[in-house]
């Protein structure tokens, strides 16, 4: 019959091998969360907003713009959000469109669409274009309508629209 070795000495280095690699496990996880800390406030959501992809943004706005226009009281809300997601030159060029053509120059329309989907597109010289399909009319009969988008890779805000 074999007989196992039941000396306390290799029992006792494995223990505190197993110590001092337990400790150093938890020594490198406790550091991980500390060094990945992100600062809180507007810089760190511009950062987070300029590293997401692009067309990433024209999906939040055109989602929650078009939640806001169709809800009863949503105007205020709509202007916040062309306020964050819009560049200044955009707003003032929308306001020459909408005041032309009597109709909301985000979505080319008078009024809030169905839904919406949104593809990304070519880039170059700083600027990334998005194809937004809005979606008229019911599930059964819809119509769609298409409107370029252009964002600026440098901020992820809207600088254009066009159909």
């Amino acid at each position: 019959m074999t007989r196992l070795r039941t000396s306390g000495r290799p029992r006792g280095r494995r223990v505190i091998g197993r110590t001092l690699l337990a400790a150093a496990l938890l020594t490198a996880v406790a550091a991980v969360p500390a060094a990945a800390v992100v600062p809180q406030g507007a810089p760190a959501a511009a950062a987070a907003r300029a590293a997401a992809p692009a067309y990433e943004q024209v999906v939040h706005f055109y989602g929650a713009y078009i939640d806001a226009v169709a809800a009863e009281d949503g105007g205020e809300l709509a202007a916040s959000l062309r306020d964050f997601y819009l560049t200044p030159g955009l707003r003032a060029e929308l306001g020459d469109w909408e005041e032309a053509h009597g109709a909301d120059g985000v979505l080319h329309a008078q009024n809030a669409p169905a839904g919406f989907r949104v593809s990304g597109g070519d880039s170059g010289a700083g600027h990334t274009w998005s194809t937004v399909r809005l979606t008229w009319g019911s599930q059964g009969d819809p119509a769609y309508t298409y409107l370029k988008v252009r964002s600026d890779l440098a901020t992820g805000k809207i600088s254009g629209i066009r159909e």
